[in-house]
């Protein structure tokens, strides 16, 4: 690293100290998750029985969202099952932002309260729950709907062994999944809206969140073999500007996109291993403009997961790849002038290991890589050479101190510090300092109440 990029780092973390005083005092910097206080209330179980450092699942978290949130236990009423989040964070980059960060914000070096959040989670009846967030963007300055996740869960015996049966009805593809090795609640589990990211992605990384809304069917047979599928659609331009999510301008799904999972686990002592596939296609109107033509999107995606837990001891990593094959026959049209090329190909890879001690102290180590078929009008904002190519190297450390039991006077509470450090040595196509430059310093605290 270059003395630019020392000196860089040393400011950052002497303003990261200032912001774990302030997120300390206050605990009032509140994140995307499904770890819930009112689940913990439902089940009378510790933030640590289903999170591993939250939010990532447990066995017993798996199980309790596979049933539907159904789990009792606890002494939680209806009223008892909503619950709050807020983010809150310090984002610095090695260079500073021409323009600002975003609206209201300056080039560099700022505080924010990135979101705040009320949930609705746990069971309605006996095979019936929910999970449901509704979001104020501290960055945007709007609020809306958020992931929502419904289930409807049976438990049976088919053929002497235990077998769940469930439906989800979800908005959000991949939301629904119980591995944290699919897009929506795969790491990093916090990242800063104040930095400046890879342009691309694939379809199922969160391209149609909160557009849509879909339904699924599972089966989980033996607590072993995983099958799902379901179908989405997007939502009509009403609905998405009542929620919040874009009145207008967004692509949209042409008739229903199919969605499929099927995941292999076994689970034995204190040792959890998983590994499975899933995937979406879509017939995609660009803009959401008809009558010049359709892009053919198939996203398909690999993904293995182990776990280890102990009393004192927890270590995870998770690993997926997501290969994305694009028609771009609209999008390359004259009349919409959105991509170079009719056919490109994109794939994103994505690693991660982390190890916690007492569930209290954590360590992360993540590596990400986006590659592809460089497109000077797919990937013309902040792509300079059309090329999709970004390597992102991500640290972690993440201090929990009510992990196992809040504090007397509210149990359910639990708060998450976090301080990370990305390092990018090609971003969108670009090496040297211009990649470096938007290594990217991100302190948080995260609140659940």
């Amino acid at each position: 690293m270059d003395k630019r990029s020392n000196t860089a780092v040393t400011s950052l973390f002497s303003a990261a100290g200032l912001a774990i005083v302030v997120g300390g005092v206050l605990l009032v910097d509140w994140p995307k998750a499904d770890a819930l206080p009112s689940f913990a209330r439902q089940t009378g179980q510790q933030c640590a029985a289903c999170h591993n450092g939250f939010p990532e699942l447990t066995p017993y978290g798996r199980l309790f969202k596979l049933n539907g949130y159904t789990f009792g236990g606890g002494n939680a009423s209806q009223l008892g099952h909503f619950a709050g989040m807020v983010l809150g964070s310090y984002t610095n980059t090695q260079a500073g932002q021409t323009g600002g960060a975003a609206q209201h914000f300056g080039p560099n070096g700022n505080f924010a309260v990135d979101q705040a959040s009320l949930f609705y989670g746990g069971a309605i009846t006996s095979h019936l729950g929910v999970f449901s967030q509704a979001t104020y963007d501290g960055v945007a300055r709007q609020f809306h709907w958020d992931n929502v996740d419904v289930r409807y869960a049976r438990p049976v015996n088919l053929f002497d062994t235990e077998t769940i049966f469930g439906i989800s009805v979800n908005n959000n593809p991949t939301a629904q999944d119980v591995w944290n090795t699919t897009p929506a609640w795969g790491y990093p589990y916090a990242a800063s809206a104040l930095a400046p990211g890879p342009t691309a992605s694939t379809m199922i990384e969160g391209a149609f969140g909160q557009l849509v809304g879909g339904v699924t069917a599972y089966a989980y047979w033996n607590r072993m073999v995983y099958l799902e599928v379901g179908g989405y659609k997007t939502l009509t331009t009403g609905p998405q500007c009542a929620l919040g999510v874009g009145c207008a301008g967004s692509s949209m799904i042409k008739g229903v996109a199919p969605y499929w999972r099927a995941a292999l686990q076994h689970d034995w002592e204190r040792h959890s291993l998983e590994a499975g596939v899933f995937g979406m296609a879509a017939t995609i109107l660009p803009g959401g403009l008809r009558g010049f033509g359709e892009d053919h999107l198939t996203d398909v995606g690999f993904d293995a997961q182990y776990q280890f837990l102990s009393d004192r001891n927890s270590f995870s990593t998770q690993v997926s790849e997501i290969l994305e094959n694009q028609n771009l026959s609209g999008s390359a049209n004259p009349g919409i002038g959105a991509a170079a090329n009719t056919h490109d190909t994109l794939r994103s890879f994505h690693i991660k290991a982390t190890y916690y001690r007492d569930q209290t102290y954590g360590a992360t180590l993540s590596i990400m890589r986006l590659d592809g078929s460089p497109d000077a009008g797919l990937y013309s904002t902040g792509a300079a050479t059309g090329s999709p190519n970004s390597t992102g190297i991500m640290t972690e450390l993440n201090y929990i101190p009510f992990n196992r039991g809040g504090p007397a006077w509210w149990p359910w509470l639990n708060v998450k510090f976090g301080a990370q450090y990305i390092i990018y040595p090609e971003f969108n196509g670009q090496t040297g300092n211009a990649a470096t430059r938007n290594n990217t310093f991100y302190l948080y605290s995260w609140l659940a109440f």
